[in-house]
């Protein structure tokens, strides 16, 4: 194992190259055979990609195609936008088009981000319970310093408040904080480690920690943050009228509303993240296009969609997605046909992360409006047929 011969090449001074991508991809046929034509085709200059990839050796290309228009009518995301979708999944594209068609008919869809936070929760370790509970009360009691030490890490991080847990002789804290238009995972682990640091130099006793008890839940998904939001919590609302999803759709709403009674139940049973159609196709497709960090699917798909049959017969539909992380600056935001999707969306840079979380709620409100109608009328197998993968 320790012959050079298998170990991938790497340039200290400058491994972020086309020469350098070309060597490695030499070394790759040579062990394995595969000749990585179309991956060492690309455009973009790998000079822009430190901070993002190791060892690059090209560029994976995904299909994207574009849904909308979408009519939004946000606190941030307000007007018609078309949306970019990146997915090898035929009849997505089109589908989330046709749920977007039927929202416009019927006024747009209403959005408001509720609250946002991220957080790290590192674990306390004392000598009994008791002391465990007391160090609790320190740390209120201690909150400005332990704040001002989280915050000389970051110009942007904003340290909000504390939440404890008592296990045994252990302390959970989730620290919870606001990242600006980051999605700030790092930002935040390192806020805490500087708080961590000044907890244990100020606090009377002894005071072992671990930074990550696994609390914050990081790119996993946790009934937790449902509860309590990480990232965005984003609402998406519309009221479908009644006639034009007949007219449409071929859907009546009192159908529509007694499926969801069915699906509510069936999520429950199988106890899935959310109770919707399918939040994560358009996450997923929507943050691959934009360089959000595709992990973090796991944690934003989460969601509840709420209906009501309303007296007059119209259906209020909404989306809540109470852990949706996403970002409009840093991180795979800036590389080139990342910020181009995010530039379509007039998402790019800072003070645009609002924006972009109602447009993926209201997204997933579209995609999950057409999946509905198509289950129940009869569309779902036959569009794949003639879109899709179904050629078996």
């Amino acid at each position: 194992m320790g012959d050079g011969r298998y170990r991938i090449p790497r340039d200290g001074q400058n491994d972020h190259s086309n020469e350098q991508a070309e060597i490695r991809r030499d070394f790759l046929r040579e062990q394995t055979g595969a000749e990585l034509k179309y991956t060492g085709e690309y455009t973009i200059d790998p000079n822009v990609l430190p901070g993002n990839i190791e060892n690059f050796i090209g560029i994976v290309q995904m299909p994207v195609g574009v849904a909308g228009p979408l009519d939004i009518n946000g606190e941030h995301a307000q007007g018609r936008f078309y949306v970019p979708l990146a997915t090898t999944e035929g009849t997505l594209v089109a589908s989330y088009s046709r749920g977007m068609r039927v929202i416009n008919e019927c006024g747009g869809v209403k959005t408001t981000v509720v609250e946002q936070y991220m957080q790290r929760a590192p674990a306390f370790i004392f000598s009994d319970a008791r002391e465990a509970r007391d160090f609790g009360n320190w740390l209120e009691a201690n909150m400005e310093g332990i704040r001002q030490a989280a915050e000389s890490t970051t110009s942007i991080g904003k340290l909000q408040h504390l939440e404890q847990w008592s296990v045994s002789r252990l302390r959970y804290v989730r620290f919870n904080y606001t990242t600006g238009d980051a999605a700030g995972q790092n930002m935040v682990g390192k806020a805490t480690l500087a708080a961590c640091e000044w907890i244990k130099r100020h606090y009377p006793g002894d005071c072992e920690y671990l930074l990550s008890g696994n609390m914050d839940t990081d790119k996993k998904h946790s009934h937790l943050n449902m509860l309590h939001s990480r990232g965005k919590r984003v609402v998406a609302e519309i009221t479908l009228d009644k006639e034009i999803m007949r007219k449409m759709m071929k859907v009546e709403t009192s159908v529509m509303a007694r499926s969801s009674v069915l699906a509510n139940m069936g999520a429950m049973l199988a106890g899935a993240a959310y109770n919707g159609p399918h939040s994560a196709n358009g996450i997923a497709s929507l943050f691959i296009a934009t360089g959000q960090d595709e992990a973090n699917v796991v944690e934003s798909h989460a969601g509840l969609l709420s209906h009501e049959l309303l007296p007059n017969g119209d259906l209020y539909l909404s989306v809540t997605l109470p852990s949706l992380i996403v970002a409009t600056y840093g991180g795979g935001t800036g590389l080139p046909t990342q910020r181009e999707c995010l530039e379509l969306l007039g998402c790019y840079g800072k003070g645009k992360a609002n924006k972009l979380a109602e447009i993926v709620a209201a997204t997933v409100l579209a995609g999950d409006i057409s999946l509905a109608c198509a289950v129940i009328a009869g569309h779902w197998v036959s569009s794949h047929d003639k879109l899709g993968r179904n050629r078996d």
